[in-house]
């Protein structure tokens, strides 16, 4: 077993480590002197061989994992060249903010089984209880879907300033949801809960009148790039409420700081498909376009954004 005597000698090191790691990470190599570049360096070595020694003892494994993920963290500081150059936004956009999401995939997915849950719940009891949809969405929309009606013409007629007001209600959406993941996540699950919902009794509603057809072929060419990117900031959020609940080896505040900054890049990356999919639902989504070539559309769509955030795109960005 490791003993207390060495553990009091070395982690001075690894918190130098650390905010050595952090500041560059926040300020660049600039922000470092000459002696802590060559500490940098120095200080990766040598705890490599401190993590070499607590694999070697099994009731070391909590501090074994925090040194795993120090390490990693600090690889990827020394060995990633700094880009210094106008493509810095477009690395973000093409690997920074991909990596974000398949790093944090686990509390994408537990956002989605909270929106899709809430969804099919909505549409449950929507079946059961015909009274329940006007509940939820009141009687003036009920009656619009019992007419078999879309709400949706008066978007044609005021393009410019729809996708400007979607956008805006998306993005706020969005952040609210991540926002809320300071409340423990529980904001955040509420938030994903009451629009998944939303989108079941919407659907179930318009379902018993004939009308999925009309509501999906509107829905799908801006959904499949809205809702993922709602569901990325719920996972955001989540991630939030991770570093705030589970702060392993650091301190709270410094947990939090960590899981926000990476949580930040999450929702960073949702704004442009945000933008994008605000423009589609004023200027394709409820036209007379083609029900065939709307689902086409969406298709096309969600392959590229599925390629977009599972793809490797770092030899795009080399220069």
């Amino acid at each position: 077993m490791i003993s207390t005597a060495w553990l009091k000698t070395r982690e001075p090191h690894w918190r130098h480590l650390d905010e050595l790691v952090e500041r560059t990470t926040r300020s660049g190599y600039k922000s470092l002197s000459r002696h802590e570049l060559q500490e940098l360096g120095l200080l990766y070595r040598q705890i490599a061989s401190d993590l070499a020694a607590l694999r070697e003892h099994p009731g070391s494994t909590h501090y074994a994992a925090y040194l795993n993920q120090l390490l990693a963290r600090a690889h990827h500081t020394i060995y990633s060249a700094e880009r210094q150059s106008p493509w810095a936004i477009l690395q973000f956009w093409l690997t920074t903010f991909p990596e974000a999401f398949r790093g944090n995939l686990a509390h994408v997915l537990v956002a989605l089984a909270l929106f899709a849950g809430a969804g099919a719940l909505g549409a449950a009891l929507t079946y059961r209880d015909p009274d329940f949809k006007t509940r939820v969405l009141g009687p003036t929309m009920v009656e619009t879907i019992e007419r078999r009606q879309m709400w949706t013409h008066s978007i044609v007629a005021i393009k410019p300033i729809a996708s400007s007001a979607i956008m805006t209600n998306n993005l706020s959406v969005a952040l609210t949801t991540f926002a809320m993941g300071i409340t423990a996540g529980l904001g955040t699950a509420y938030m994903l809960a009451f629009n998944g919902l939303l989108l079941g009794v919407i659907g179930m509603a318009c379902a018993t009148a004939g009308m999925s057809l009309q509501l999906w072929s509107f829905v799908a060419p801006h959904g499949v790039l809205e809702l993922p990117a709602i569901v990325i900031a719920g996972g955001a959020g989540l991630r939030l409420a991770h570093g705030l609940l589970f702060p392993g080896l650091l301190p709270r505040r410094e947990s939090v700081g960590r899981a926000g900054a990476e949580a930040v890049k999450l929702v960073l990356g949702c704004v442009p498909i945000l933008v994008v999919a605000g423009v589609i639902e004023a200027f394709v989504s409820p036209t007379d376009l083609g029900v065939p070539m709307k689902f086409g559309m969406a298709s096309a769509l969600f392959v590229l954004l599925v390629a977009y955030l599972f793809g490797d795109w770092r030899l795009a960005t080399a220069v």
